[in-house]
């Protein structure tokens, strides 16, 4: 398990409209395409600069491309990165001022504290 790993993406992809379009439509290709291309970029670094042993688990990829927040957050993903992330993906399906943010809310409602360790 990474946290790192699923920060870094959460952070890219809500960083760039067409990623979070791509996520938001086609969320297996953008995070099988990601984790094969993106994942072992360094960032702000040159692009021959790169790791290459980073991957998703089983689980970690399983709860990116099922949009599962609260997955993300019990696998250590940084809630204001889903959730920022989320809001930019889903809010506009919702008629109502902070319609998405408070569903999103009520969902993480289960945790209790300690809550999961979110430091990389």
């Amino acid at each position: 398990m990474s946290k790192y790993l699923l920060n870094k993406f959460l952070y890219t992809v809500d960083r760039d409209p067409e990623l979070v379009e791509r996520y938001r439509a086609e969320p297996h290709e953008l995070v099988t395409w990601w984790e094969a291309d993106r994942a072992n970029a360094v960032l702000n670094c040159i692009t021959d600069e790169a790791s290459t042993w980073l991957r998703f688990t089983d689980e970690e990829r399983a709860a990116l491309i099922d949009h599962d927040h609260c997955k993300l957050f019990e696998l250590g993903a940084h809630p204001f990165l889903t959730l920022t992330l989320f809001i930019a993906m889903f809010e506009r399906d919702n008629a109502e001022p902070l319609e998405y943010q408070k569903a999103y809310g009520a969902r993480m409602a289960h945790f209790a504290m300690p809550y999961p360790d979110i430091a990389t």
